[in-house]
Formats: structure tokens, sequence, C-alpha cells
């Protein structure tokens, strides 16, 4: 088949939430290409998950069954996924930018003989050619990646660059195909452990559809307060670039950016910020961003949506103000 395979990653029997951007992303080059689209879910007893992910507008959902799939190993997804793809011959295969994949899909590439485009923040087509876009440098420089040399092609997409809620629902369930891949233990290297579970954080500033960010203009600590009546009046969340969260004025948990979280809110309200690339990694995937700063060349306005320009201690309050009205 020619297509294009959209690899989703579930934990749990619940899709991680970066696989629904991977599953537009895919849905839209298929659009824009004239080819079907088919999501792949892996694992132990998923067949819920699967038709959860059938609700979805596609030609077909792959379902790889196997006891030795149930916990996560390099080896175990990559020796599923490369009979599925020998046997299916997709045209692109696309991956969300997660830990997991970035652990396995370079390998699963490289015993196709390609590469992995990582990271891709966008795309084009030109001549009917898809052209991808990924920076460089924490930002700093987007390149064009073409293609070369016979498919299938492999590509992850960034956090953000594509928006989960756009992913389309199909009229009527997708047809689902299980298959048992042949995976012996002793291909399997690595023995998985205990899962490491973190701290659950104070806040998920992932899951936050408004967000009220804070930077340098602040000037002191105790002007934060300031800020943090804007969030509430706007129900949103509070969060900070990174020198807010170096200087210890807010935790490190609310620090948006490359060296924090990556959000992707219906409204990011940028306080102070002047747009620094590490700052605009993290958040650029934001649907509506609304910046206030002093300097009409800061870089936070070349992102924004709609830009103030002035002292942020004479609009906040004024905002603030008008909100509560």
């Amino acid at each position: 088949m020619s297509g294009i395979l959209a690899i989703l990653e579930q934990r749990e029997g619940k899709l991680h939430g970066m696989s629904l951007e991977a599953l537009a992303a895919a849905q839209q080059l298929a659009a824009e290409l004239s080819q079907p689209v088919y999501a792949v879910v892996m694992g132990k007893n998923i067949q819920v998950l699967a038709a959860t992910t059938a609700t979805h507008k596609l030609t077909k959902v792959h379902e790889l069954e196997h006891d030795l799939l149930g916990e996560y190993t390099a080896d175990g997804y990559t020796i599923a996924l490369k009979q599925l793809i020998a046997l299916h011959h997709p045209s692109f295969v696309l991956f969300p930018h997660t830990y997991q994949v970035r652990d396995f899909a370079p390998g699963l590439a490289a015993s196709f003989g390609h590469v992995l485009v990582s990271d891709v923040i966008g795309h084009r087509i030109e001549n009917g050619v898809l052209v991808l876009v990924r920076q460089l440098f924490q930002g700093k420089m987007n390149s064009d990646v073409r293609f070369a040399g016979d498919a299938p092609w492999f590509a992850s997409i960034q956090a953000g660059a594509f928006r989960a809620e756009n992913a389309l629902k199909g009229e009527a369930p997708a047809p689902v195909e299980v298959m048992t891949p042949t995976i012996e233990p002793t291909q399997i290297r690595t023995k998985p452990l205990e899962r490491f579970r973190e701290s659950q954080p104070a806040v998920d500033l992932g899951a936050a559809e408004r967000i009220v960010s804070v930077g340098r203009g602040i000037r002191e600590a105790e002007n934060i307060a300031l800020v943090e009546q804007l969030a509430k009046a706007m129900g949103a969340e509070l969060a900070a670039s990174r020198p807010i969260c170096d200087n210890g004025w807010l935790p490190m948990e609310r620090q948006v950016g490359s060296s924090g979280q990556t959000v992707a809110p219906k409204l990011y309200v940028a306080v102070g910020i002047s747009g620094a690339i590490q700052h605009l990694v993290g958040m650029k995937g934001s649907k509506t961003i609304v910046a206030i700063n002093k300097d009409p060349e800061a870089p936070i306005f070349e992102v924004a949506d709609y830009g103030i320009v002035g002292d942020l201690f004479q609009i906040v309050p004024a905002i603030i103000e008008a909100l509560k009205k």
C-alpha cells in the first residue's frame, strides 16, 4: 500500500497526548498528497484502545498484539513495526516526537536504510513533493528536508506543531486489522523494570487551555503577584520564562521553553517576555498568542497574534479591571 502510517504511542491502554498530534499531522498530509492514512497501536490486550482509535477518520487501524509488546522495549517495538511496514509498504511513517520514539525509531528507520527526520515543526508541498521543516541550534535556524531514495520514509512530529483537537473523527468506525508479529523472547535484549514514576506536579501546563506567562520584565519577585491576579481573572494557569524560575521566583514546574514544558493552549499571554528562541520553542504551538512588552522590537511580537507595546505595570492592571467588569 502507499499511504501514511501514524504510529501512536500508548501507556496502560491510553494514548500519549502527542499521539493525536501525530495523527492530525498524518491526516493533513494524507489529504494534501491524496493518500490514505492508517494508524498503528501496539501492546497487549489493547482491543479497546484500537476500537477508540478507529473512531477517527482513517482507512484502517493496525492493532499489533503480542505478549512481548505488553511492556515497551526498543527491540520488541522495532521488530513488530518492521514486519508491519515490510508487509504493507507505506510511503511515510510518522511518529510523535516522544522520549520513547527517540529511543527506537532511529534504529527502525536505519533497518530500512533510511534516517529518521526528527522533531518536524512544519511542512509544505512543492510540485507534489513533501518538504519537511525542522529546527537547528535550538530553533535559531530552520532547515528544509526532502526525502531521497525509495519509501518508506520516516519522520517524527514536534509537540505542538499540529493540534490534537484537529485530529478528525470518521463518519463510521474504521476497520481494525489485528496482527500478531513474530517475536522471540531471545530477541529482546533488555528487560523492562518497574516504570519510573515522577512525583505528581502541582500543575500540568500541557493540559491548560489558557496560560499567562511572566518574564524578566516583571523586574522583582514581589511584582509577580500582579500577573498572578491577571491569570486568576482569566481562569488561566500561571507560567514563566526560564530566568524567573532560575531566580526561584516561581517553581521550575511552571517554566515554559526548551528546558521546561512545551505547551499549546488555546490562549497564551506573554507578559514582559522578550521572546528568546528557547522560550518560543516551548509555546509557539499556542492557538492564540498575546504579547505585552515595552520593546516594540521584542522577538515575541514575531509570533504573537496580538501585541500590546507599553508598560506592563499600566497595561496589566487595566486588563484586570476590564475583566472584573
